[in-house]
């Protein structure tokens, strides 16, 4: 059974900055791409950023020099670090392995 299970999100002030975890279970993690997708309430999800398997990384024009996506193989486990929060940052983030999802964490900016 395969398993993602996301942590760290939680509530932060605008430029504050959040890691968000997401540890896999069920797949041999080194051999899928990875990403990170979201969704702010009333929109649709969308992507935030990706890392393939070797590594290559691409980011949502919205996030790009703020948020840095990385994989630890031995640790089976993907991480979105968000710097410079801003207030549209807010939404439920998921992580994602090609047909597997996470059941999301809650990131909400605000003063």
């Amino acid at each position: 059974q395969v398993q993602l299970v996301e942590s760290g999100g939680g509530l932060v002030q605008p430029g504050g900055s959040l890691r968000l975890s997401c540890v896999a279970s069920g797949i041999i993690f080194s051999t899928y791409p990875m990403g990170w997708f979201r969704r702010a309430p009333g929109k649709q999800r969308e992507l935030v950023a990706t890392i393939s398997v070797g590594g290559v990384t691409n980011y949502a024009d919205s996030v790009k020099g703020r948020f840095t996506i990385s994989r630890d193989n031995a640790k089976n486990t993907v991480y979105l670090q968000m710097n410079s929060l801003k207030l549209e940052d807010t939404a439920v983030y998921y992580c994602n392995a090609i047909v597997h999802w996470g059941q999301g964490t809650q990131v909400t900016v605000s003063s």
